[in-house]
């Protein structure tokens, strides 16, 4: 898919993604207990997406407070409803239209990797288990198109339910792991036929959960 090229004001804030990851490290830090395991894995500079597995709404602030750089997550379109719209935009995130091929989205992204930035993907495309089972194409569209090593990120703990004073979120001051895996490439060289994504798809898949069935031997989750 070629794409025209987009003027740099219309990629999303990096200043924005950097106050949200403030905001997310108040939040997160101060309504639970975030622990984090490897981090440092993830490279400090160059494109960089994180591939982070979905079963609760807290997970891309949580990946976004305790992640060690700025990061623009593609987040539905439905998410941005009433004051919600302009702060997420104001903060650096895109808004995706997930029932269609969304060119401005794409385009977006795809600015976030050539600008050296890093993209926040649920690769399920939608909360479910959080296990990676069932994944989208886009995760190794946007690896191969942008050159950018993907990241594994498994969020264990957020979809607890004993102990919530709030239905819709985990216990307060509840442990929430965050394990960052090894970068890894999607594909070689590249290329971006059918063939060579559906291949590519299979191998994120395959990392993705080897990466969580080590995460959850690793916290006991």
């Amino acid at each position: 898919m070629n794409l025209p090229s987009r003027p740099e004001a219309d990629l999303p804030s990096e200043r924005g993604a950097e106050t949200g990851r403030r905001i997310g490290v108040g939040l997160m830090y101060g309504l639970w207990k975030p622990r984090v395991i490897g981090a440092w894995r993830m490279p400090a500079t160059g494109p960089v997406i994180l591939a982070v597995n979905h079963s609760h709404n807290i997970d891309g602030p949580m990946v976004m407070g305790v992640a060690p750089r700025p990061v623009h997550f593609l987040i539905k379109k439905e998410a941005f409803v009433g004051p919600l719209g302009p702060f997420l935009t104001g903060i650096g995130q895109l808004k995706v239209d997930r029932t269609a091929a969304d060119r401005t989205a794409i385009t977006q992204a795809l600015g976030v990797l050539g600008a050296g930035g890093v993209l926040g993907i649920f690769p399920e495309g939608t909360r479910g288990e959080g296990d990676f089972a069932s994944l989208r194409a886009g995760l190794a569209y946007f690896a191969v198109r942008g050159r950018a090593p993907i990241v594994p990120v498994a969020v264990l703990g957020s979809a607890e339910r004993r102990g919530r004073l709030v239905g819709a979120l985990p216990p307060l001051r509840s442990r929430v792991d965050v394990v960052f895996g090894e970068p890894f490439l999607a594909g070689d060289g590249g290329r971006r036929t059918r063939a060579a994504l559906d291949q590519a798809t299979e191998h994120i898949q395959k990392q993705l959960t080897a990466h969580l069935e080590n995460a959850r031997r690793l916290t006991g989750r």
